[in-house]
C-alpha cells in the first residue's frame, strides 16, 4: 500500500529543502552553544505555514492531516528535533471548539500564522506520567481565575505568547483523581514570563534551541474567557490529543535516526583504515543494514497510525506501539551511528552527538517507554 500522493511528495520535498537550508545551519551553530531560536526562523516557519499544518483553511491553516504533519516533523527533526517540536506549538495544541467563541477566530488565525505560539505547563515535581496527581490550583475570583502552584518541564515558557496551564479547579475525588482538572491560556509578552510567575531554567543535556523552566505561579490572574474546554474536564481534552502526539513523537524519533544514519553512511565511505574505507568492512555494513531496517519499520508503522488518525479509525494501541518502537529505535540507531564515527562522533564537530542526545529524550517525553508498555500490555492482556 502506498500512502503517497503527488501532493504529499511535494510537501515532503519542500519540508526537506526548508530543513536543509534554514534549520540545519542554525542547529550546527546554536546547539553547541545552547543558543535559542532567532525570531527570523519563527517568522520563516510561519510564512511556510508550518504552524498551521493541521489547522483548517477557515482559520488560515493548511488544512492538512496528521500524515502531512508527521512528514514535515520527520524532515525538521532530521536537522534539529527542537524545530520539529517548535511547530507543535501551533499545530494540535488547541482545537477551535475548545476556545471561547469570542476569541476563536482571532486566536486560531494567529496560531496558524505563528503569531500566537503556546507553551504547555502540565507536569509538576510530583506529577509527570501521573497527570491525575496535579496540585497546582485555580480558584474563581469574580470574572477571573487565580492560579497558584508549581509546574515543571515547561519548554518555551519565555519565548511563547501564552502558556496553556493545567490546574485543579475541583476537589480531589480519590476514586477518580483525573476529574477536576481545567486548562487555561495565560497570555504573556513574548520573551517574558507571565505576571506573578517566576521561573528557573532547567539545565538540560540536550533539546537546545529554547529554554525549559520550572515555574512558580503565585496568584496569576486569568480572564474567565481564557478557559480552554470545559471546567473540570481537561484530562479528557488532553487524552484526545495523545494519538497525534505519539505519532508526532515517532516522526521526530525517525528524523533523528535518519539524520544519524545518513551521516554515518557518508562518514564510513570517507574514513579509511587498514587501506580501505571502513564502509567496506562487514561489521560496519551490517550495522548500516540493521539501522536502515529499524528506521523503515518504525516509519511504516507511523504511516499506518497517521493514516488511521486522518481516516477516523481507532489506533490507540498502535499509537502507543509506534511511540515505543520509534523512540527505542532512535536511541539505538543514533548510538550505533556515533560508534561508526568513533572518536569523531564523540565531538561536537559532527551532528551525530546532537541526534544521540535528543534521541534519548524521546523515550521520556510524551509518555515514557514504560508507560507505553503498560498501555500496550493492558490493551492486550486486559486490566
Amino acid at each position: 500500500m502506498s500512502y503517497f500522493t503527488e501532493e504529499r511528495l511535494m510537501i515532503q520535498e519542500a519540508a526537506r529543502k526548508f530543513s536543509r537550508d534554514e534549520v540545519f545551519p542554525l542547529a550546527n551553530k546554536l546547539d553547541p552553544e545552547k543558543g535559542v531560536f532567532p525570531d527570523s526562523l519563527i517568522d520563516k516557519l510561519g510564512e511556510a505555514g508550518y504552524f498551521g499544518i493541521t489547522i483548517s483553511e477557515q482559520y488560515g491553516g493548511l488544512g492538512l492531516g496528521c500524515f502531512e504533519y508527521c512528514l514535515i516533523a520527520e524532515e525538521m527533526a532530521r536537522s534539529w528535533m527542537s524545530v520539529a517540536s517548535l511547530v507543535a506549538r501551533g499545530n494540535s495544541v488547541i482545537k477551535p471548539s475548545n476556545l471561547h467563541e469570542d476569541l476563536r477566530d482571532d486566536l486560531m488565525k494567529r496560531i496558524a500564522a505563528g503569531k500566537y505560539l503556546i507553551a504547555f505547563a502540565m507536569s509538576e515535581p510530583n506529577a509527570g506520567s501521573d497527570v491525575a496527581n496535579i496540585t497546582c490550583r485555580a480558584v474563581k475570583d469574580g470574572d477571573s481565575w487565580v492560579i497558584t502552584g508549581n509546574k515543571y518541564w515547561c519548554t518555551f515558557a519565555d519565548g511563547s505568547d501564552a502558556i496553556l496551564v493545567i490546574a485543579r479547579t475541583g476537589e480531589v475525588d480519590p476514586k477518580a483523581r483525573h476529574r477536576g482538572l481545567t486548562a487555561f491560556l495565560v497570555d504573556k509578552p513574548r520573551g517574558q514570563l507571565p505576571e506573578n510567575v517566576e521561573g528557573n531554567k532547567i539545565n538540560k543535556i540536550g533539546y537546545f534551541g529554547w529554554n525549559t523552566f520550572e515555574l512558580a505561579f503565585d496568584g496569576c490572574r486569568v480572564p474567565a474567557e481564557k478557559m480552554v474546554g470545559e471546567e473540570g474536564k481537561a484530562f479528557y481534552m488532553i487524552s484526545s490529543m495523545l494519538e497525534i502526539g505519539r505519532a508526532h513523537t515517532a516522526a521526530r524519533s525517525i528524523g533523528l535516526a535518519r539524520g544519524a544514519l545518513e551521516d554515518a553512511q557518508e562518514y564510513c565511505m570517507e574514513r579509511r583504515q587498514f587501506g580501505q574505507a571502513i564502509g567496506e568492512f562487514q561489521a560496519i555494513r551490517f550495522k548500516i543494514a540493521e539501522m536502515a531496517t529499524q528506521i523503515e519499520a518504525s516509519r511504516q508503522l507511523m504511516y499506518f497510525v497517521a493514516d488511521a488518525i486522518d481516516t477516523g479509525n481507532r489506533c490507540d494501541l498502535q499509537a502507543s506501539m509506534v511511540k515505543l518502537l520509534a523512540s527505542e529505535m532512535s536511541e539505538t540507531v543514533t548510538s550505533e551511528a556515533l560508534q561508526i564515527l568513533g572518536g569523531a562522533g564523540y565531538t561536537t564537530d559532527y551532528a551525530v552527538e546532537r541526534y544521540w542526545r535528543d534521541a534519548r529524550l524521546t523515550k521520556i517525553f510524551e509518555g515514557t517507554s514504560e508507560i507505553q508498555k503498560r498501555i500496550i500490555s493492558d490493551k492486550i492482556l486486559g486490566r
